[in-house]
Order: C-alpha cells, then structure tokens, then sequence
C-alpha cells in the first residue's frame, strides 16, 4: 500500500456556500434578515470548526426561521424559550458551538426571563438579536424596544410604554460580552460575528435592522450616508471616542460621570485630545459600559462596536467541574438506587 493510501483524509476548507442551505430564504423584499444571514454565513468558515459542530437555535418571529437557512444543525422552538433550549443543548454538548437568532420581541418580551438568565449565568451561547422595533412577523405591533408615541395598527394613538434599551438591559443581567452593529454596515457586522463566536461564554450582538413594510426607515437616522459619519460612534477598543467627517468631535467624561459631546483641537470653545475618553471593552466595572448603552441621537451619536467584553468562568465549566468532583468523591451514580433512597414508602392495596 502506498504512502499515499496510508494518509489521513484532510477536509478541504469550508467557505461559505458550505454553510447555505436548500432552503430559499423566505423574508419581505429589502429585509435587513438577508444582510445579517449572509454575513453569518461568510464568517462561519473562519472559525475553522465543521458544519456538524454548530447548532442555530431561534424562537418565533421573522428572526427565527435563520436555522432554515444555515447548512448546521439547528432547532425552530417556541416563543422566548430559545435561550432555555440552547443551554440545555450546551450543557450536555459543550463541544458543540451553540447560536441563538432573536428578535426584539422574541427575546425581550414573553422571552425576556430566558435571555437575562441566561445572560447572568455566562453560558456559551452565541445570541445575535435583530432588532427592528416592531413585531414584523404578526404585522406590525409595538415591540419592547419601539419608541414612546410609536403609531401602530394596534397603538393609533400612539405607544404610551416607554422602550427597553436593549444593551442598558444586557449589561444590568451581567454580561460578558455586549456589541452592537448594523443591517447596512456588512464589514463591521463581520467583525462583530467574529468577535461573538470567540468569545467565551455568553456573548450578544445587537443588530439594528431595517423592516421596509411594518417600520421602513427607523434607524435612517445613523443609516443616510449623508450624515451617518456625525451619528455613529464606532468603538474601537485602545482608541479616543471620536466621530464625524472629520474625527473632530469626541465625547469627554464629567466629573459627573456623565457622556459630554465636545468639539476637539485647539482654540476658544475646543478641547485637547488628552481630555477625550479612551475606549476600553474590558472595564470590569459595568458602569462604563452602561454610560455607552444610553447614548442615543439626537443628544448623542450611537455607539456601534463592542461595549464590553470580559472574562468569567463559564456555566457549562462549573456544572461539569461539580459533576466531576462528586463522582471523585461518591463514585458513579446509580438512578435506581437514587430513587429508592432517603425518604420513600410503598403504598399496598388492602385486597
């Protein structure tokens, strides 16, 4: 037999054709679902990892049905309760890399106990949140994160509940890993998607999508290309918060605590460089994190990037360290000794 016989069977890299499915994609003309499906798609094969080891886990709504459209493993569940069906999955295969597709109404509505829990308890679950602030899939219903005074078929005259803000959120249920990016953006949303699955433990992204037939245009106002450069702010861990055409505008820190937009270079009513905050996404602390999640336009431009990323021991590691102590020290377990032990009777039947 030759040497050649005798070689072990290299897979040949994966690219992203691989990781597309027999199934058309289904969504409205001009969803912002496409843009995000098909840069997860490009970003899969980066991870070098083989198709059989990922797992797409979504709830209900327009989000959900991506387990269709990606060639993995993948489970379309019941509403809210994604983040409940992927820990389980995470749990009893850990060497599987787990994502969980929501959308603002899936995750943080009637699934918003799921999302913080698994949120606090840092489990490796990859989750990217569309958010369009608007319920697209039943037609067009406020969602938790669509803006006070929002008219719909349902609030005509107008919402009267006061929006989550959806990061403020994430990082109050202590997470490790916090981003946002968006629909129009395609490399910085790549990025994103990569920083997201190499993380350990659970990470979110925050994609803000456009609806064209119940929402069209929510966030025009970071997405015109005339004016975006003055909206966004982009993160970048290392580096001054600056924005603008022109990097001239920066945000300064009060004593206060509080996000200040300033105009920076030298002269009368400008501000030196030095007095710029500088970006970093590994502040234990939260509270920086937090300040970025509540900048909003038109007060503030709107940060896009990695708000926080830190490290903590994961879920899944700790339960399987206990389990590997207690059969250590008690041995093996027995279900049916279990069952039959401690505090148990047997009922008889008097006949």
């Amino acid at each position: 037999m030759s040497t050649t016989e005798n070689a072990p069977l290299v897979k040949p890299a994966l690219n992203r054709k691989d990781f597309v499915s027999n199934q058309e994609p289904r969504w409205c003309p001009g969803c912002g679902d496409y843009a995000i499906l098909a840069q997860v798609q490009k970003v899969m094969p980066e991870f070098g990892i083989p198709r059989e080891k990922f797992v797409f886990v979504s709830g209900i709504g327009c989000s959900s049905r991506f387990p269709y459209y990606m060639n993995t493993y993948g489970f379309h569940t019941i509403h809210g309760r994604a983040p409940t069906i992927a820990t389980g999955i995470r749990l009893s295969r850990p060497d599987l890399t787990v994502w969980v597709a929501t959308g603002d109404g899936d995750a943080l509505a009637i699934g918003g106990n799921h999302l913080i829990h698994a949120l606090r308890r840092n489990i490796g679950l990859k989750i990217i949140l569309f958010n369009n602030r608007i319920y697209g899939l039943t037609k067009g219903q406020p969602s938790p994160t669509s803006e006070l005074g929002k008219k719909t078929k349902s609030t005509p005259s107008g919402l009267a509940d006061h929006p989550f803000s959806t990061l403020s959120l994430v990082i109050g249920a202590e997470g490790t890993f916090i981003a946002r990016s968006i629909d129009t953006e395609l490399a910085h949303m790549q990025q994103m998607l990569k920083r997201v699955g190499e993380h350990q433990g659970t990470a979110l992204l925050e994609v803000y999508q456009n609806c064209p037939v119940f929402n069209d245009d929510a966030f025009i106002h970071i997405t015109d290309k005339s004016t975006k450069a003055d909206r966004i702010l982009y993160l970048e861990h290392g580096k001054p918060l600056l924005f603008g055409k022109n990097k001239d505008k920066g945000i300064r820190i009060t004593k206060s605590f509080s996000p200040e937009v300033v105009e920076v270079g030298e002269g009368e009513g400008k501000v030196p460089l030095s007095e710029i905050a500088v970006h970093d996404e590994t502040v234990e602390n939260p509270a920086y994190a937090f300040m970025l999640s509540r900048m909003e336009w038109p007060e503030y431009p709107v940060p896009l990037g990695v708000l926080r990323k830190v490290s903590r021991p994961t879920y899944e590691d700790l339960v399987h360290a206990q389990k590997e102590k207690m059969v250590a020290t008690r041995g093996k377990g027995d279900i049916s000794k279990l069952l039959r032990s401690g505090e148990t009777w047997v009922i008889e039947s008097e006949n």
